[in-house]
């Protein structure tokens, strides 16, 4: 499909509680008390499976395995023979220990491409308010796994600001920003434990990152130092994208002063507001390469969350804090 969602029966492989997103894509719970209620309602109840993979002329291919998609026999990856696939309820299911005692409420879970990468957002039900102003960010689990063999199932630490919604995805984990690696130990008990670690991590990150926040919304930069934070993030590296680097320079500042919640008077102009000048480019302004604009924006959420664009979010707030 154009936006990159994988399909479940012709239909956007998504599920959703609250307002629609991804372009009214997705179908809408009220709010599902089980990791299994999620993953049916996204389309995400299939299982995968390892096949043999043959050379043209019949031969097995030694040391590799393909990993398959078991209802559609879609091939979504090329592994190492001693990869163990896991399966999406697996990958999900152990935070339901959480869900039904209130610490979280599933709130989005989906699919990409043929269904190689899937995913599910869990809120938490605290909130960081900025400043004891309307500027408020909620606290959310997300969980990725893949079954191309590119990534583990991992838990990222994902604050989505309010006003903008947008992610501002600035986990510290383990891996350099790559998240917390989840290893399932099999049994039930095992399961209640790892997500209540995951929980005490969780409470931890985010008291950390209310104290950044409030610390960048007390500080305000100059000119200068406003214009040397941007250059640090987008710098001249060669004459010929210098133009590029200045125009994406001129979008921040402008980001800085009309963006989307920086008129709030108690962030206006501080160092909180250049960060998400930063955060809301890479969310909602980042170019991408050509398409629909649904197959763009579903490439700039990937890019926000997994890639590069998640990447420069952590570095952009690590500027912020050393200014």
């Amino acid at each position: 499909m154009a936006h990159n969602l994988a399909s479940a029966n012709g239909k956007a492989a998504m599920m959703y509680v609250g307002e629609s997103p991804w372009h009214r894509l997705g179908k809408k719970l009220d709010n599902p008390a089980t990791a299994e209620e999620a993953i049916v309602a996204a389309g995400l109840d299939y299982e995968v499976g390892l096949c043999d993979l043959l050379t043209p002329s019949g031969q097995q291919v030694r040391h590799r395995k393909g990993v398959v998609r078991c209802d559609t026999g879609a091939v979504l990856g090329v592994v190492g023979k001693g990869y163990v696939p896991i399966q999406n309820r697996e990958s999900f299911g152990f935070l339901d220990s959480l869900a039904s005692e209130g610490e979280v409420r599933y709130h989005t879970a989906g699919a990409l491409g043929q269904g190689e990468r899937i995913w599910l957002l869990a809120k938490l039900p605290n909130e960081i308010r900025v400043k004891q102003s309307d500027d408020v960010t909620d606290p959310y689990l997300l969980l990725s796994n893949s079954h191309d063999g590119t990534s583990s199932l991992r838990v990222f630490f994902t604050p989505i600001r309010v006003v903008c919604q947008n992610t501002l995805n600035a986990a510290e984990g383990r891996g350099s920003g790559q998240g917390i690696s989840i290893v399932h130990k099999g049994d039930l008990q095992a399961k209640v434990e790892e997500a209540r670690q995951v929980l005490g991590l969780a409470h931890r990150y985010f008291t950390d990152f209310a104290e950044k926040a409030e610390t960048l919304a007390h500080q305000y930069p100059s000119a200068s130092e406003l214009e040397a934070y941007f250059h640090r993030l987008y710098p001249d590296p060669l004459e010929s994208e210098s133009s590029r680097a200045a125009n994406i320079r001129q979008e921040l500042t402008r980001l800085f002063e009309e963006g989307m919640g920086q008129q709030i008077p108690e962030i206006r102009h501080s160092m909180w507001a250049a960060f998400h000048a930063v955060t809301e480019y890479v969310d909602h302004h980042r170019p991408t390469r050509s398409g629909s604009a649904e197959d763009r924006w579903q490439r700039r959420l990937q890019s926000a969350w997994f890639g590069t664009g998640a990447s420069l979010k952590r570095r952009a707030l690590a500027e912020a804090l050393a200014i």
